[in-house]
């Protein structure tokens, strides 16, 4: 298991208690995820303690389950897929999008109105597209997302938690990343 894998798996037994965190939390993989859109949603991962926690998340968030789950027991990426339109409709409403309308990608602060909630964000997002270098061999760690108005706006949240992150681009995604020993243990404590 990688050092990244580790770090999620910790932060997996953390517990989602409150909804507004578990649809704060849900925000966070949503956008950060593979997919997120009105043809539907697709998350794949092959960390099997983040794939464990996306049922019980999304069934807290709203009171829904995926349409396609991965094979019981199964090795490697895992994929879950939410495409039935009634689902994506409750799923667009409870972040302020119309269901129907071209989404543009941006972060609806209105849905992290307190400080667990942009927590609660920070960490669906780490789940979905971020990475953890073992710190025996460099300091590094990263959210990646392909929308640039998403990694703008994490980049203000961070920075109103007070975390001093930095910005950069890689293959036509945008990266939210840390080099700093201390910022990167502060994050990962801060994320439980």
């Amino acid at each position: 298991m990688s050092f990244s894998s580790e770090v999620k798996a910790e932060i997996c037994k953390s517990a989602v208690s409150k909804k507004c965190c578990a649809v704060s939390e849900s925000y966070g993989v949503l956008l950060f995820c593979n997919s997120f859109s009105g043809n539907g949603i697709r998350i794949i991962t092959s960390n099997s303690d983040f794939a464990a926690r996306l049922g019980p998340l999304f069934k807290r968030a709203f009171g829904l389950g995926f349409d396609t789950l991965p094979p019981s027991g199964s090795a490697g990426k895992k994929s879950f897929v939410i495409n039935d339109p009634k689902k994506l409709e409750k799923i667009f409403n409870t972040y302020g999008y119309t269901f129907g309308a071209t989404l543009s990608h941006h972060v609806n602060l209105s849905v992290m109105e307190d400080d667990c909630c942009k927590l609660s964000f920070i960490r669906g997002a780490f789940l979905a597209g971020g990475s953890v270098t073992d710190p025996e061999k460099r300091y590094h760690l990263e959210l990646t997302t392909s929308h640039y108005s998403v990694s703008r706006e994490t980049l203000a949240i961070l920075s109103d938690m007070g975390f001093s992150a930095k910005e950069a681009q890689r293959s036509g995604n945008r990266l939210i990343y840390f080099k700093q020993a201390d910022s990167i243990a502060d994050f990962l404590t801060a994320l439980g």
